[in-house]
C-alpha cells in the first residue's frame, strides 16, 4: 500500500495491483470487478459511483457526492414546503395507510395553513423591503 504525498492533504491514495473484469448482466447492466493481488488493508465503503473506462484500458472510479438534505422552509404534520430549491419550490405530502380515508381534509387544510405561513412571510419580507404587499 503506497500513500501519494504529492495530493491534497485530506486526499488519500492507495495502489493495488490486480485484476479487474468487466461484464454485462441480463437486464443490460454493465459490472466492473476488481480482485486484488496483494492484501491490502482498505476502509469499506458503499455510495454512488462514476466509472471512466479509457480506451487506453485505465479506470477511473469516482464516488458522486452525496446530496445535501436541509430542513424545509415550513412545516405542518403531513406535509412540508422548501422554497428555492434548484430553481423550483417543492411540497411534499406524506401520510400512513391508515389515514387515506381522511387524505383530501387533510391535504386541503395542511396546504391553506402552509399557504398562510408564505403569505405571512411575503409581507413581512416586503415591509421590510419598502414595498407595497
Amino acid at each position: 500500500m503506497k500513500k501519494n504525498s504529492n495530493k491534497k492533504q485530506d486526499e488519500r491514495v492507495v495502489t493495488a495491483d490486480g485484476m479487474m473484469t468487466f461484464g454485462e448482466l441480463e437486464n443490460g447492466l454493465r459490472t466492473a470487478d476488481f480482485m486484488c493481488c496483494d492484501d491490502v488493508a482498505l476502509e469499506a465503503f458503499a455510495g454512488l459511483c462514476k466509472v471512466q473506462i479509457m480506451r487506453d484500458g485505465n479506470v477511473y472510479v469516482t464516488e458522486e457526492p452525496k446530496r445535501i438534505r436541509r430542513k424545509p422552509d415550513f412545516r405542518e404534520d403531513n406535509m412540508s414546503l422548501s422554497l428555492h430549491r434548484k430553481g423550483k419550490c417543492y411540497a411534499v405530502f406524506v401520510c400512513n395507510d391508515d389515514e387515506i380515508d381522511d387524505l383530501p381534509e387533510l391535504l386541503t387544510k395542511q396546504s391553506i395553513r402552509l399557504a398562510d405561513k408564505v403569505r405571512l412571510m411575503l409581507i413581512e419580507k416586503h415591509k421590510k423591503g419598502g414595498k407595497r404587499a
